[in-house]
């Protein structure tokens, strides 16, 4: 009975990515990242909240509903325009939602209090520096009794996303890991279709990438990638030939990886294992996902989300410029760079439009 249930898991979680007939190749391919303008005005079924958020936890299961999402966010942001849009826009994934999930916005600029679920208090920016919310969107999925199911950062097209909310409906997240569920959901092909995409600053194996007794001269930067994958194509393209790009990148070593392979590899730290293995130690659940570490093997950032021009620009910035050694938090990084460090002002929201201010040159 136990493999008949898995096998019927398996079955419907392939229907998520053959469902994903709306998902426009041409917007990815042609997609700027940088801030956008006008501001960004949330679906009007975004819950106006007080941002006490065990209250929200009650109410979204007095109606019937798993729990909540908190959605961390800016006013300018692409990525967040993309994921209502793209994502919330297709009207099966709002449907979901709304039957499952209410969704509580946080301005990771602002200066409202929020009302922590392990009872502290604090401002929409100290929460979003405590959660990790390093790039926007950031969605947390909390379950009816408060507990964190599943933490996404970044924008993801329509199938992962739907994938992500049903493994947290269905409380598959009480089983497996994300990245467990979707090699069920989406499991690797079984016979080569077509080669990665090759560039000449990748390093030839062996990959003996072992910083732990010595330091290196340069970070490393590891693209975690895997055969016929549409996302991997969209960064070897507009991402990778920008020609500021290029320049940050030759500051690195670089290294491309099948994350399904057996190809050998020792890591930063010294361990001996498979690319795939790596990959599962890592906790690894897209693709391409690049993972920075310094000269001492120590992983300084990881971007495991769609990424184009600005936003992997602004990554790779702020790995070369060293600045994560005194401002280890990217966002922190961001909002110093933005605001001169300066506390926001209170700031009321509006019914359409709960975000604090941001100037319109904010990151993404």
């Amino acid at each position: 009975m136990h493999k008949i249930i898995i096998f019927l898991m398996c079955v419907c979680c392939q229907s998520l990515f053959a469902a994903d007939d709306n998902w426009d190749d041409d917007w990815e391919n042609g997609f700027n990242d940088q801030p956008v303008i006008p501001e960004i005005i949330y679906p009007d079924w975004f819950k106006n909240s007080f941002l006490e958020l065990s209250d929200d936890i009650q109410e979204a299961v007095d109606a019937g509903k798993k729990g909540i999402i908190v959605y961390f966010g800016q006013k300018h942001c692409a990525y967040c325009q993309a994921l209502i849009d793209k994502d919330f826009g297709q009207k099966d994934i709002e449907t979901y939602t709304r039957q499952n999930f209410d969704v509580i916005p946080i301005n990771i600029w602002g200066s409202n209090e929020v009302v922590t679920l392990d009872g502290q208090v604090m401002t929409e920016r100290e929460f979003a520096l405590r959660e990790n919310a390093n790039f926007t969107p950031s969605l947390i999925f909390y379950n009816a009794q408060g507990q964190k199911a599943l933490m996404l950062r970044g924008f993801y097209p329509p199938y992962k996303f739907r994938a992500a909310m049903e493994y947290v409906e269905r409380g598959y997240y009480k089983e497996e890991s994300f990245r467990d569920y979707m090699f069920r959901a989406n499991p690797p092909p079984k016979f080569e279709i077509s080669d990665m995409n090759a560039e000449d600053f990748f390093m030839p194996p062996p990959y003996a990438l072992d910083r732990s007794r010595f330091r290196a001269q340069e970070p490393l930067l590891v693209f975690f990638e895997q055969q016929d994958c549409h996302a991997c194509d969209v960064l070897h393209s507009e991402p990778l030939e920008f020609e500021e790009t290029k320049k940050l990148l030759s500051h690195f070593e670089i290294v491309q990886l099948d994350m399904n392979s057996d190809t050998p590899v020792i890591t930063p730290e010294g361990l001996r294992m498979t690319a795939k293995q790596w990959a599962a130690k890592l906790n690894l659940f897209y693709a391409p996902t690049l993972i920075a570490f310094d000269e001492r093997g120590h992983e300084i950032i990881r971007i495991d989300s769609v990424a184009h021009v600005y936003r992997l620009k602004s990554v790779l910035e702020f790995i070369v410029k060293k600045t994560y050694v005194t401002t280890p938090d990217f966002m922190s990084w961001r909002f110093d760079s933005i605001f001169g460090g300066k506390k926001l002002p209170p700031h009321v929201a509006a019914d359409a439009d709960k975000m604090g201010d941001t100037p319109q040159g904010s990151s993404n």
